[in-house]
Formats: C-alpha cells, sequence, structure tokens
C-alpha cells in the first residue's frame, strides 16, 4: 500500500517533535536553567541592588569587570577534563562529580554574597561577586562538555535549543525572579537591609534544578583511549593552543578579524552594562522594572532569536552581519530617547522591546559567523573557545568605564555614545567585505 506524502510529513514533524522528551533531551535542558542562573546575580540584579543602596554609578560600572572569568574560562577549561574530582567523580562519574562540584559552590557563593552588604563590605560583595561569576563559567565548562558527550549527533540542534531556551528562563529566574521576591519580601514588612539576603538565597536553592538533574543523569561513556592524567593534559594543552592560534593567525587579514570578533557585539555591551542602574536611577521601580525588563524584555528577546536565524538561512552572512551592527546601533538610541521621556512605562515597553529584538538578532548572527570561522576540525573547540573569550571582551573589559561617561555626561548623551561605538565595527565590516573575507565563508555556511 503506498504511502502518502501528508504521512511522512507528520510522522518527520512528530519525530522531530519527540526528539525533546528524550531523557539526554531533557537533562540538557534543566542543565540550561542551571546554567542560565547565576548570571544575572552578578551582574543585572546586583547591580539594581548596588543602584538602591546608592553606591555610585563609577563602580557599578567597574562591576562588569567581575565577569572576566566568563571571558578567561578556557584558560582552565583542560583542568576539567583532567582532572577528578575527589569523592564526587569516584561515586558519580568524572563529568557528573565536577558537576555537583560547581554547583554545591556556586550554592556556597551566592549565599555568602548575599550575606554581605555594599555599604560596609564593598570588598566581600567584589570577591563574592567574582566568586560566584567563577563557579558559574566552571559549571558552563562541564555542561558544554557534557552535552556533547551525552547527546548523539541527532539530538545536538535540540539539546542546544533547549538548553538556550532554559538558560533565559534562568536568567529570568535569578532576575526578575529575584527582584519580584526582593519587593514582595519589602511589602511584608522585611527590614531593607534583609531583603537582598533573602533574594539571593531564593536564588540559591533554585541551583537544585541542576543538581536533580546531574543526579538523575547518565555519566557519559569513557574516552575510547585511556589519557594519562600525570603529564599529557598539560602538553595537550599546548600543543592544541599553538596549533590553533598558529592555523588562525595565518589566515589572510587574520588581525582585523579579531578586531572584528571584538567589536562587533560591543555597542550593544557598552549600553547593556548600565541599562539595570539606568532604569531605576530615573525613577522606575523593582516591580515594573522585573515586569518589563526581565519579562517582556525575554519574549522579545525569544522572538528575536528566531528572526536571527531566519535571516542567516536567507541571506548572506555578510548582509545579515550589517543588518545585525546596524539594528543593535538604532536600539541603543531608543535609551536616549526614554531618558527625555522619562518614567513612562509605555516608553520603557518600547525600549525594552527593540533592544532585545535587536540584540537578539545579532547575537544570533554573530554566533553563525563565530561557527564559520571555525572550518578546521582539528582546532573547532578550541577556536570557538578562544573567539567566544574575545567577544566577552567588550562586556567586561571595555564596557567598564561606561559609568564616568553616564555620571560626566548625563544618560541621553551616554547611550547616545554607546550607539556611535559601533561604527568601528561596521568600518572593519565593510573593509573585510571588500577583501572578499565573506566570500568562502559564505559558500560554507548552510
Amino acid at each position: 500500500m503506498a504511502v502518502s506524502p501528508d504521512s511522512i510529513q507528520r510522522a518527520s514533524f512528530v519525530d522531530a517533535l519527540a526528539v525533546y522528551l528524550k531523557p539526554r533531551v531533557l537533562i540538557v535542558l534543566f542543565l540550561g536553567f542551571s546554567s542560565g542562573l547565576p548570571l544575572a546575580l552578578s551582574g543585572s540584579t546586583l547591580a539594581v541592588w548596588l543602584t538602591e543602596r546608592n553606591i555610585d554609578l563609577a563602580t557599578i560600572g567597574l562591576f562588569s569587570l567581575v565577569g572576566l572569568p566568563y571571558t578567561f574560562k578556557f584558560l582552565w577549561a583542560p583542568l576539567v577534563d583532567a582532572l577528578d574530582v575527589p569523592v564526587l567523580s569516584k561515586l558519580l562519574g568524572r563529568r557528573r562529580g565536577w558537576l555537583v562540584f560547581t554547583q554545591l559552590l556556586l550554592v556556597a557563593a551566592i549565599v555568602f554574597l548575599g550575606f554581605c552588604d555594599p555599604v560596609t563590605s564593598l570588598p566581600l560583595i567584589i570577591f563574592g561577586a567574582v566568586l560566584v561569576a567563577t563557579a558559574s563559567a566552571t559549571q558552563d565548562i562541564v555542561v558544554d562538555a557534557f552535552r556533547v558527550e551525552s547527546l548523539e549527533t541527532s539530538e545536538q540542534g535540540a539539546g542546544m535549543a533547549g538548553y538556550v531556551a532554559a538558560y533565559r528562563i534562568g536568567m529570568l529566574a535569578s532576575g526578575a525572579g529575584v527582584l519580584l521576591l526582593v519587593a514582595w519580601l519589602e511589602s511584608r514588612g522585611v527590614a531593607r537591609e534583609a531583603v537582598w539576603m533573602w533574594g539571593y538565597i531564593g536564588a540559591a536553592a533554585c541551583m537544585i534544578v541542576g543538581m536533580v538533574a546531574t543526579l538523575l543523569a547518565t555519566e557519559p561513556g569513557a574516552p575510547a583511549q585511556a589519557v594519562d592524567h600525570s603529564h599529557k593534559p598539560l602538553r595537550r594543552l599546548a600543543e592544541t593552543a599553538t596549533g590553533a592560534f598558529g592555523e588562525f593567525l595565518a589566515r589572510d587579514a587574520a588581525i582585523a578579524i579579531l578586531l572584528f570578533v571584538v567589536l562587533y557585539k560591543f555597542c550593544d555591551a557598552f549600553a547593556g552594562a548600565l541599562t539595570a542602574a539606568f532604569v531605576i536611577n530615573i525613577g522606575f521601580d523593582k516591580t515594573t522594572y522585573a515586569a518589563v525588563v526581565k519579562g517582556v524584555g525575554l519574549a522579545a528577546a525569544l522572538i528575536g532569536g528566531f528572526a536571527g536565524g531566519s535571516l542567516v538561512r536567507l541571506l548572506p552572512l555578510s548582509t545579515s552581519l550589517w543588518i545585525g551592527g546596524i539594528l543593535q546601533m538604532a536600539s541603543n538610541l531608543t535609551f536616549s530617547w526614554l531618558a527625555v521621556v522619562g518614567t513612562s512605562v509605555p516608553a520603557l515597553t518600547i525600549t525594552i522591546i527593540v533592544e532585545n529584538f535587536t540584540g537578539a538578532i545579532g547575537t544570533v548572527i554573530f554566533v553563525a559567523y563565530l561557527s564559520a570561522l571555525c572550518g578546521n576540525r582539528a582546532h573547532t573547540a578550541t577556536q570557538f573557545a578562544l573567539l567566544t573569550a574575545l567577544a566577552a571582551v567588550g562586556r567586561t573589559t571595555l564596557a567598564s568605564g561606561g559609568g564616568f561617561i553616564a555620571e560626566d555626561w548625563g544618560w541621553v548623551i551616554f547611550f547616545a555614545i554607546t550607539a556611535v561605538s559601533a561604527i568601528p565595527s561596521l568600518l572593519l565590516l565593510w573593509w573585510l567585505q571588500r577583501r572578499g573575507h565573506f566570500s568562502a565563508l559564505e559558500t560554507k555556511s548552510p
């Protein structure tokens, strides 16, 4: 009996959906929540806390430097491959042992940070934030390795899609969730000095999601060949790093490419470092911030991600990069407009929708570009880690001085300057396009 095309299409559709319900894929999804949870606690949520306690804008801007562990995590990534965690790795396996270790460390670091007072113990706040970022970056290393080793090739796409969605929900929990909890505790009469402590304790409790997922997971299979952990990891690290750097630097216009990687998302990161402080500073309360910036912003970012993926599929990579770069540049000017309008919830909503939608488009296009750059299969993982580390420089180091500009020039001019900061990356994009840099990349892109 002949099978109709409609039946085949329905079967394919069901199979495509069924992959998301596989236990391995669901484990990765919940680990994505665990990975996204700590990010805001040392970033935007911490910035709101510091702003509320009247810490000056220059200091808040410098706090973006606590994200440096995310930039340099590739330096200690080989340790995760080379070493076992005492007791935990023996009980759970190497990957799951590292996962539980980093998750326990995150719980301790988050609680420690919550018990600090920005007014009386700012150095301890800095130490706690760096500890949270370092433990979080290490967890990301282990989750990435676990995901690649656990999922079959046909499951990788679904695993990554679920991971990203859950990652954003984790960020929402530690952003809007913590702010709503803090606001509710204040409304119940809890002392202002204590509400943030309980907010961070609540966030630490959410780490149980990742721990349960780890305990329910199956340890990935061991490598086909045993590795001598006594001396080979360092030698392998040196050979891989040397080969990856050498192969990339031998390319035409390699330095310009690396500079473009650093600068492309800089204007977005430059404005984003002080977005939370700006919204609170011009008169919005924490509840409004949580509902609009974190709630509506999440929806806009998810839609923007799908839109960015569609652009990459439909248009040449260079054209997509132009669209993403110009949209990011223009979206920063909406914050200047909001600074003029003032505390208008509709204006805030429009601004956040535009910023998150365009930012997500730019991010998806940029990640597609980074993936296309990693053409040598022998060095794909190392080069991608190094490229993402360079891309984070704008979010951490370069954006750290934004608070001084905002204090000296005001919010309207500050966000206009962040928009202008996109011009160098667009000039590099134009130069690379004229040099033919994208020709080979676009022929390889699907």
